[in-house]
């Protein structure tokens, strides 16, 4: 048999680093042929953290020098995939990359969302073709532009004799909708904050980047009237087909939920903020895909 190798490169919302899969498309079903993660390091973390932020101001000298980096970064995450999994740069089709997001704005006057990472240097320095800009063309054929795995986790996880719901909790939080039925349509959107915000607050009152196992949300007290005034957030209640991002669900955006209430414990902000995430993703299964059987959850955000 003829192997099909394809790679597919992703960086999150959660600012983590990079995943680099190396797939065998030849047979009924992709499998998983080896795997390999790139950390960000904290200094380049902190320069795309803050090109993230809903007002930022940047140079366009620092932008182009970011993009460069980063698509620097994904070759270097490709060779070293490549000489763990010891198979040659000309074996493989293709490579998939997603980019890193750094402004995510559908509903824009004039919709956009805007990835780095230049997939150019990562084809020339690889020697292999590589496709991205994913979210802007599906934009452009009039979609959210995110999320984009349904149609995967259709080919992947259908079932004849149960509905299933996928859901990935990254930094935001999305899910896709399986009928067993194939004639039904499938469909997927993004439910809210996964870890995001969660990530910020930790950051700020424990200079860590995240909370492994919840164990800081977990010493905390679940405060009813913060989760009301949170989940009260029109996005919300909004209708699929929906997308957002961290310049949405940003510190400016908790700072101004926190600002009309009390002053709360920073342990308890985070335990609400916990509960935040598992609510809506909740409430969203119940609201959207009503005859669900099964619920399968993957991403960061499940630790």
């Amino acid at each position: 048999m003829t192997r099909e190798y394809y790679i597919g490169l992703m960086s999150g919302t959660s600012l983590d680093g990079i995943d680099a899969g190396l797939y065998d498309f030849s047979g009924e079903q992709a499998q998983l042929v080896d795997f390999y993660y790139q950390a960000y390091s904290s200094d380049l973390r902190q320069k795309i953290l803050q090109l993230c932020q809903p007002q930022a101001a940047i140079s366009l000298a620092d932008y182009g020098t970011l993009d460069t980096q980063l698509g620097q970064l994904y070759a270097e995450a490709v060779l070293q995939l490549l000489a763990q999994a010891k198979i040659p740069a000309a074996q493989i089709k293709a490579i998939g990359n997603h980019g890193q997001t750094v402004h995510h704005a559908p509903n824009a006057a004039y919709p956009f969302s805007l990835q780095i990472g230049d997939a150019n240097i990562i084809s020339q320095r690889t020697g292999i073709t590589t496709v991205a800009d994913f979210r802007r063309r599906d934009i452009a054929a009039g979609g959210q532009g995110a999320p984009l795995v349904p149609a995967f986790h259709q080919a992947m996880f259908h079932s004849d004799t149960e509905n299933r719901v996928i859901v990935n909790i990254g930094g935001i939080a999305n899910l896709s909708i399986l009928p067993r039925d194939k004639t039904h349509t499938i469909s997927g959107f993004d439910t809210g904050p996964g870890n995001t915000l969660m990530d910020y607050w930790i950051q700020q009152h424990q200079g860590l980047s995240y909370d492994k196992n919840g164990a800081w949300a977990s010493t905390g007290t679940l405060q009813i009237d913060l989760l009301a005034e949170l989940k009260a957030d029109a996005y919300f209640s909004a209708l699929a087909p929906k997308s957002t991002g961290t310049e949405y669900f940003s510190a400016d955006w908790l700072k101004q939920k926190l600002a009309t209430l009390a002053i709360y414990k920073a342990e308890d902000v985070q335990r609400t903020l916990c509960q935040l995430t598992a609510e809506t993703t909740a409430d969203a299964i119940i609201k959207s895909a009503t005859e669900t059987d099964k619920v399968f959850i993957c991403g960061g955000g499940i630790y």
